[in-house]
């Protein structure tokens, strides 16, 4: 039996992933990618005074930042970066449970549909004891990128 054929475009790591969060919303909450599979990619997020509601629990905000990350950051490394970018179109979750502060989530992204002007990826997220916490579906619009001068 073969390998499954990776999705990603060459030269695609974790720290490639990771290098892209610097100075961004996903260096804020904690956003760390952790593992690319041929056609998959995670991360986890603490859930801490950065991403949690005024109850103390996971924000359901921050679990939709978490999703999006990983559709985002996914969808890119499809493409030709210098050529294309995808960029978010739409996004739905569902919040299925809970999670108090002190833990940690962790988030999967898997591709849908990978056309030539969207991609729609899903995203599930679960706690620490592997329990479902949040699912989510993302649409990508693939454009071209703007050559400057």
């Amino acid at each position: 039996m073969t390998a499954p054929q990776s999705i990603w475009r060459p030269g695609v790591t974790l720290a490639h992933c990771n290098a892209l969060s610097a100075g961004t919303m996903l260096a804020h909450t904690g956003i760390v990618f952790t593992e690319l599979g041929a056609a998959h990619v995670s991360a986890t997020m603490p859930v801490d005074e950065r991403t949690c509601q005024p109850m103390r629990q996971l924000h359901g905000g921050a679990s939709v930042v978490l999703a999006e990350s990983l559709a985002s950051v996914a969808a890119n490394c499809t493409l030709d970066f210098t050529v294309r970018a995808a960029v978010g179109q739409e996004i739905n979750a569902n919040h299925l449970r809970p999670v108090a502060v002190g833990g940690a989530v962790t988030g999967t992204a898997r591709p849908v549909h990978l056309g030539n002007r969207t991609q729609v990826w899903s995203v599930e997220i679960v706690d620490e004891r592997g329990k479902l916490v949040c699912v989510s579906r993302i649409t990508m619009a693939v454009i071209d990128r703007e050559v400057r001068a």
